[in-house]
Order: C-alpha cells, then sequence, then structure tokens
C-alpha cells in the first residue's frame, strides 16, 4: 500500500513539473540575450513598454475595485439610514362586518349575505344541580355572620355545622 502510495506521489510531481515547463514554455518564450549595446537597449525598452502595460491594467482595476467598494460602502450606509428613520405604525385593529368586507373586496354590484349567526342552532341551557347549588348558598358573608360570636359557635356544636 505504501509503496503504491509512493509511486503515485511521484507521478503526480513529475506531472506538476511537466505541466508548469509546458506553461512557461507556452507564456514565457525562451530568453536570449543578443550580444551588441544597441541590441540590448532595444530589449529593455520592450520589457519597459510591457511593464507599463501591466501597471496601466493594475492601476485600473485597483481604481474600478476602490470605486465599487466607496459605491457599496454608500449604498450600505443608505440601507442603515432608512432602516434607522423608518418605523412601522402600530397597526389597529378594523371591526368590519364580514358583509361589509365582502361588499369591500367583491363591489357593490354583488350581494353576498355572510350572516353567519342565522346559520346556528338555538340551544337551551338546562340548570345543573351544582348550580342550584351555588345560587341557594347564597351570599357568603351572611353564612360567616351568623358563625361569628358565641351564638354561631352553639349552633355549630348542637345544630351539626348551621346548616
Amino acid at each position: 500500500m505504501l509503496q503504491i502510495a509512493a509511486t503515485e506521489l511521484e507521478k503526480e510531481t513529475a506531472a506538476k513539473e511537466q505541466e508548469k515547463a509546458t506553461y512557461l514554455a507556452e507564456h514565457c518564450p525562451p530568453l536570449h540575450l543578443p550580444g551588441s549595446m544597441q541590441e540590448l537597449q532595444e530589449l529593455c525598452k520592450k520589457l519597459h513598454a510591457k511593464v507599463e502595460e501591466v501597471d496601466e491594467e493594475r492601476y485600473d482595476t485597483e481604481v474600478k475595485l476602490q470605486k465599487t467598494t466607496k459605491e457599496l460602502e454608500d449604498l450600505s450606509q443608505k440601507l442603515f439610514d432608512l432602516r434607522g428613520k423608518f418605523k412601522r405604525p402600530p397597526l389597529r385593529r378594523v371591526r368590519m362586518s364580514a358583509d361589509a368586507m365582502l361588499r369591500a373586496l367583491l363591489g357593490s354590484k354583488h350581494k353576498v349575505c355572510m350572516d353567519l349567526r342565522a346559520n346556528l342552532k338555538q340551544v337551551k341551557k338546562e340548570e345543573t344541580d351544582k348550580e342550584k347549588d351555588l345560587r341557594d348558598v347564597g351570599d357568603w358573608r351572611k353564612n360567616i355572620e351568623e358563625k361569628s360570636g358565641m351564638e354561631g359557635r352553639k349552633k355549630m356544636f348542637e345544630g351539626g355545622g348551621g346548616e
């Protein structure tokens, strides 16, 4: 396993070196230095011209980058200002019947009746024993006044709690 991995690594490094050599051969022509002084000066002038072109392109891209970052900062500042100034108004409850709401949505030409209460059943309430007992007890203050003092305590012992 380790030997296979080692051979694969060697193959990868060799392939990378080959790729690097082909890239340099395509993009960087081999440098041949001329023997005379005048040819060297011409070569230097060409190289300086290429360096100036690259510097101009770099400067242009930097200026574009600065301009876009400035614009982005301005827009984010405007967004922040707008968020800070705008306050949401408190919403109020609108009391509107279903009929009025449908009239507002559909217009006055459409006659739609949404009387939901008419569809409800009439249910009679039956009194239960617990409710009757609660009504019969009456006011709780009367019971306490009757039980207060010595007479109330006598009644509790004699009559089983005054009930």
